[in-house]
């Protein structure tokens, strides 16, 4: 699905140069929930601009879908991320003049589809994600939760091929990260949803399928989930102390 190979990413400041990302490769698999973490300043949010086409990189290739990204011009990488792509973010990035239902039409509108075929799709994924009863509420009059479920659906509406999440529980507290969570793992159950998310959060990586574990722009560790959560949060928790020095 997406394969990332030997990507290089530096900035230059002045005369000195900083290089972000050095000689990173992985690959994601369809229908795979993978999150990436480290420390800030690892790369993880170059990564996924880079991924998303937002940044361009100094060398590598980033395929998806064996289409390498890197050789599309603007206007195919905008239809990459309009038909392609889904993307949740950390603060939502909701049109607070839109209803909620409205809000997760718009995937369907740029792409100017019948309005009755996108309604009846953006129904089915809030009664997926158990916020139907929102529909006709704006952003400003429901929680952060809601908000970032409804970016999730939003996410869903064009059948994208991957779902970037950019620290998508960053600003909720625990009950609403767990909801949030709960969609993804909602919409890779039932959809076939392939989502690769950056986080801080250990407890929502460690619903995860995979983990990549990132060091000054290098892939550190890997961790795979073979059994439960508690064990694989408790396997996480033990590879960050690693990664921090022990502290």
């Amino acid at each position: 699905m997406l394969k990332v190979d030997h990507l290089y990413k530096s900035y230059q400041t002045g005369r000195a140069k900083y290089e972000v990302l050095k000689d990173v490769s992985f690959e994601v698999k369809e229908g795979e929930f993978v999150a990436v973490m480290g420390p800030s300043g690892s790369g993880k949010t170059t990564l996924l601009n880079c991924i998303s086409c937002f940044i361009p990189y100094d060398k590598g290739t980033i395929s998806l879908k064996d289409v390498n990204l890197s050789k599309l011009d603007e206007k195919q990488i905008a239809k990459v991320r309009n038909e392609k792509l889904g993307f949740v973010f950390q603060d939502f990035m909701l049109l607070d003049g839109l209803t909620i239902l409205e809000n997760v039409c718009v995937p369907k509108v740029i792409r100017k589809e019948p309005y009755k075929q996108m309604e009846a799709k953006a129904k089915k994924l809030l009664k997926m994600f158990g916020i139907s009863e929102i529909e006709g509420k704006y952003p400003a009059e429901i929680s952060g939760g809601q908000k970032q479920r409804t970016a999730v659906a939003r996410a869903l509406m064009n059948d994208p091929l991957l779902i970037l999440a950019d620290e998508p529980t960053g600003n909720l507290d625990s009950r609403s990260s767990e909801a949030v969570i709960g969609a993804f793992l909602e919409a890779q159950e039932k959809l076939n949803a392939t989502t690769f998310m950056v986080t801080h959060d250990s407890f929502s990586a460690s619903y995860c399928d995979r983990v990549i574990v990132m060091k000054d722009g290098k892939i550190f560790t890997e961790l795979v989930r073979k059994g439960g959560r508690r064990e694989f949060l408790d396997e996480l928790l033990t590879v960050l102390k690693d990664l921090n020095g022990g502290e």
